[in-house]
């Protein structure tokens, strides 16, 4: 039995659960019966589907209704952070897949190791995910690793849902050395994909669409992906409800470019039932017009400081202007002040944002660097243009070194100007460095501050 004996801290996530209701049980019920162990094994099969594997097997030594259980568990969730060393992830990983029920279907894996696994490790994970390709709906990779064997192994799970790939090479140390997305993938089933450090390459033409064939897509998340030989990325879906995407798709070639505009590709869409779109990171991807309009809910967080222009604020401010249909915003507080650096931007009338429902702004901090200073040099413009009396006051401040205020004067209103009645509300992970309520009131107020 695989470690029958060996019991992790009580604070052991399923565990706890599992001691917890069995407690309360017996302090319930005057007759001692264990109504947890009374549940039919689909029940309890059910709850341990959500637990990772560790904790599923560790349930063994509970009775002996549970001695077996936990070989029919029909998801397996293989994460080595739950083990010491790797050697001890990979002793289990290799129990687990030998002790377990070969007639139980295996409907999904997600399996995690931050680093380099194993090559035979690896090999012995995807063959057994191959025996059972027929059956298996949700599979989810994030490994240093052999790419290869991994995408044969997906190209043949036809039966797949759910597909989620985090692949880098062996050795890479981190590095993001692409792995080349396979032209050709036939999953007919595939609701849901995500994928992180792949290259989409272009063929003759100069646009590349690596998605064309999953005609039930619902959801896709792309995250430090790139776009080789091409300048246009494409997505093209009438299913397609959700789409996150994280940092720049960037041209593999960018050495011999000259035109910084052309350094990055446009994202081209046609997606008529898209409803929430995210965005993260260095926003520099510029969106073909009318690819956002059917979207109800969006999130962007450009996280860019070091180098962040007026070039930039105007890509932002285009998206803005294809929200037509927006109900739910939600931007960080470094993607206004990159924003504010469009000139005369106040002056602007939005066409659109004209349904916005509710607002909200994360704060995050603004370090003392491009940006800030990018930030300064245009309010100094701007007071300059005032008085002398105006940039003097601005100069002054700044040699003070009092902090810009966190969230640019006006553009709040800006957003809202065609929906006054939206709700507004101000959030961060940072609670040391902002004061919330009093951000809500300076925003409120018509209070000076230093951009005038």
């Amino acid at each position: 039995m695989l470690n029958q004996h060996r019991m992790s801290d009580s604070k052991e996530e399923s565990l706890m659960i599992l001691e917890n209701m069995k407690k309360k049980k017996r302090h319930c019920d005057h007759q001692n019966e264990d109504r947890l162990t009374d549940l039919p094994d689909s029940v309890l099969l059910h709850i341990l589907s959500f637990l990772k594997t560790k904790h599923v097997v560790q349930t063994c030594v509970l009775s002996k209704r549970w001695k077996n259980l936990w070989k029919r568990i029909s998801t397996l969730m293989l994460h080595s952070t739950n083990f010491s060393t790797v050697k001890r992830f990979a002793t289990f990983v290799s129990k687990v897949l030998n002790f377990r029920d070969t007639s139980t279907a295996l409907n999904a894996l997600d399996l995690y190791r931050h680093g380099d696994i194993e090559p035979h490790l690896l090999k012995k994970i995807l063959n057994y995910v191959c025996s059972h390709n027929t059956h298996i709906q949700k599979l989810g990779i994030s490994v240093n690793g052999d790419s290869g064997i991994i995408m044969s192994c997906v190209s043949s799970c036809h039966a797949l849902t759910s597909l989620k790939l985090s692949l880098y090479p062996r050795g890479s140390n981190g590095s993001h050395t692409p792995i080349l997305f396979p032209k050709s993938l036939n999953l007919p089933s595939l609701t849901s994909l995500n994928l992180t450090n792949f290259a989409f390459c272009g063929a003759e033409s100069d646009c590349v669409e690596p998605f064309f064939a999953f005609t039930k897509l619902n959801s896709l998340g792309i995250r430090s992906c790139k776009v080789k030989d091409a300048q246009i990325l494409s997505i093209s879906s009438e299913t397609l409800v959700n789409l996150a995407i994280e940092y720049p798709l960037e041209k593999m070639n960018l050495a011999i470019q000259t035109d910084y505009s052309s350094n990055f590709a446009e994202i081209k869409l046609s997606t008529p039932n898209l409803y929430t779109f995210s965005f993260t990171g260095d926003l520099i991807q510029k969106i073909c017009r009318s690819g956002l309009s059917s979207v109800k809910q969006v999130n962007i967080d450009d996280s860019r400081q070091d180098d962040a222009s007026v070039e930039h604020g105007l890509i932002i401010f285009n998206w803005l202007l294809d929200f037509a249909n927006v109900e739910s915003l939600t931007v960080t507080s470094t993607t206004l002040q990159i924003l504010s650096l469009v000139p005369d931007l106040l002056d602007v009338k939005l066409p659109s944002l004209c349904n916005l429902k509710s607002l909200e702004v994360e704060l995050t901090p603004l370090d003392e660097g491009y940006l800030s200073q990018t930030i300064k040099d245009a309010m100094l413009k701007k007071a300059a243009a005032k008085s002398d009396e105006e940039f003097f006051k601005l100069i002054k401040a700044f040699n003070a070194r009092i902090e810009l205020p966190p969230i640019p004067d006006g553009i709040v209103d800006f957003l809202r100007q065609n929906s006054p009645s939206a709700q507004v509300t101000y959030t961060t992970e940072f609670p040391h460095r902002f004061h919330l309520m009093e951000v809500e009131e300076s925003d409120s107020a018509a209070s000076p501050n230093l951009y005038g």
